[in-house]
């Protein structure tokens, strides 16, 4: 019964690290949208890529189960929410 019980520990464990992990890449890839739209929002270059990087590694954990995947994000995307927004203010 010991062994049942380490196993199930073992495994909420894991999965709580793997939720914990989930949280702090989403919130860094919150953080990179909103620089990536601020840019988009004064005409100035950007680009995806580490919006996207982040976005692979959540999608890693995904893979693993328990969280969900996300979009990769393209620069069209981004100009198309900018102009939606810009539209309804």
């Amino acid at each position: 019964m010991t062994n049942v019980h380490e196993a199930i520990t073992a495994h909420s464990k894991k999965q709580h690290r793997h939720i914990q992990e989930f949280l702090k890449l989403e919130e860094a890839r919150e953080a990179a949208i909103e620089e990536v739209v601020a840019k988009c929002k004064r005409n100035e270059l950007f680009t995806t890529d580490r919006i996207n990087h982040i976005t692979l590694k959540m999608n890693e954990l995904a893979a693993k189960g328990i969280v969900p995947k996300r979009r990769l994000v393209t620069k069209e995307m981004v100009i198309e929410y900018v102009n939606r927004k810009n539209h309804h203010v």
